[in-house]
């Protein structure tokens, strides 16, 4: 399952700085094109974080096993991290609801349009079919 996050302080609208966001959620896609799912919503402590020199470390590692995060803005360092992870940030000019985006998503599966989400489904694919090959090759064969 493709695990994509979202900057919000709503769960309902992509809305926050990578940087500064409140939380996010994160939904998970299918390859067979049902409804999108709530799957994590992630929330951090803001007195907590307060005065906090590194605020990046908690939300680059909130983002584990996720392809992509949706946010309104994000810094340089942010990206170069999340780029290592192997997690593609995205930057909208205006706020969107998370539906919306999910839906352009479920859309563009597959048309090649979003080549971040090809690489992230193939990478997947590929994942699963080693899965496969892997319990195979551990329920031993019998002639």
């Amino acid at each position: 399952m493709l695990r994509v996050a979202f900057a919000s302080n709503d769960r309902s609208t992509v809305n926050q700085h990578f940087g500064a966001t409140a939380g996010f959620a994160i939904y998970g896609l299918d390859s067979e094109g049902k409804r999108p799912l709530l799957l994590e919503v992630i929330e951090f402590d803001a007195a907590a974080m307060d005065g906090v020199e590194d605020k990046l470390a908690p939300r680059i590692d909130a983002l584990a096993g996720c392809a992509a995060v949706y946010c309104r803005a994000i810094g340089g360092s942010a990206v170069r991290q999340l780029l290592a992870r192997g997690v593609q940030p995205v930057r909208l000019d205006d706020e969107e609801t998370i539906d919306s985006v999910l839906a352009q998503l479920q859309a563009a599966a597959g048309d090649g349009s979003v080549p971040w989400l090809e690489r992230a489904r193939r990478k997947i694919a590929e994942s699963e079919a080693d899965d496969r090959f892997t319990r195979m090759a551990e329920e031993g064969w019998a002639e």
